[in-house]
């Protein structure tokens, strides 16, 4: 099921794209279960592997940001600003999409999300199948989104003709989603790339959703996700200190005391290692026998947005179960 990333595995997991089968794929967020996005057949198998809502829109990945006319129906000059700075990487753009993209990929909307991965097995993955990738997390929808091949191989196993292994995802949480297919640009969905960081490419402000305004339906934005079964909340540091062997913790870097509870995982101190880090201690605390997760509450700045949105959901959808 797990292949290593040769030049002959990728070419026949590009083989399998063609047939319609789905592959997981490394990027440098996370695992992606890809299948041919031009494929209505193919699209509805991801749906079906992962028990997500025929709604809920797919992002589509492409080898290049020349591949933008084959998806989209118009390219505002922003985007084409944002494409030359940040890709390939972790920002996904949604845009109008051409009327002739199945609505299966765009989740019955008018608009597309569209990403280039920073992530060589995946661009040699591209190069080789030609077309566009729809490749969500490959996990269970609502689950903790893989960050390694084993982790894929745990969640779907026999639901993915072939799982090609290209180490440990770089970034560790998925990429920030950016809506241009409005007046106003807006983050959907924070990640690593920042709207600072996108406001001084474009030349001017980017706000974050706000959750009464419309916008477009987008991967990851419901408010659970990316969740554990086991219950989870934030608490203070007192409060960790007081719990005990009924409790997995997740502190950071040298503040737990190891003997005192089920599992204590000591996460990076900066923002950008803690979320490299994040989903791989989530299922490590989630397999640990504990009756609830404690997770130490972080700064409220902006480098942690990203961290901050993934926690958020991630404690909202605890505890339950798996989707049908």
């Amino acid at each position: 099921m797990i292949e290593a990333s040769t030049p002959e595995s990728i070419a026949r997991a590009a083989e399998l794209l063609r047939a319609g089968a789905l592959v997981a794929l490394p990027t440098e967020t996370v695992y992606g279960l890809g299948a041919d996005a031009a494929n209505p057949d193919a699209v509805r198998q991801i749906y079906a592997a992962k028990g997500r809502p025929a709604d809920h829109p797919l992002i589509v990945h492409l080898a290049d940001a020349e591949q933008l006319v084959e998806w989209t129906r118009e390219i505002p000059r922003e985007a084409i600003a944002l494409a030359r700075a940040f890709w390939p990487g972790p920002l996904t753009m949604i845009l109008k999409k051409d009327p002739e993209v199945n609505d299966l990929v765009s989740g019955g909307q008018d608009t597309l999300g569209l990403r280039v991965p920073d992530h060589p097995v995946a661009l040699a993955l591209l190069r080789a199948f030609g077309g566009g990738i729809a490749a969500p997390s490959a996990n269970r929808f609502g689950r903790i989104s893989p960050t390694t091949a084993a982790h894929v191989d745990e969640e779907l196993g026999d639901a993915v003709a072939m799982i090609l292994d290209g180490g440990a995802c770089d970034v560790g949480i998925e990429s920030t989603i950016l809506d241009l297919s409005r007046n106003e640009p807006v983050i959907l969905r924070p990640g690593m790339i920042g709207r600072d960081a996108i406001a001084a490419v474009i030349g001017r402000p980017v706000r974050l959703k706000d959750e009464t305004g419309a916008a477009p339906r987008v991967s990851g934005s419901l408010a659970a996700h990316y969740a554990p079964r086991t219950a989870m909340r934030m608490a203070s540091e007192a409060e960790i200190g007081t719990a005990g062997r009924d409790c997995a913790v997740l502190t950071r870097a040298g503040e737990s005391s190891p003997g005192q509870y089920a599992m204590a995982i000591d996460a990076p101190f900066d923002a950008a290692g803690y979320a490299h880090e994040l989903y791989a201690n989530l299922r490590a605390l989630d397999a640990s026998g504990a009756s609830l997760i404690l997770v130490e509450e972080l700064p409220h700045t902006a480098e942690w947005d990203a961290v901050h949105d993934r926690l958020g959901r991630a404690v909202t959808g605890s505890g339950a179960e798996d989707e049908a």
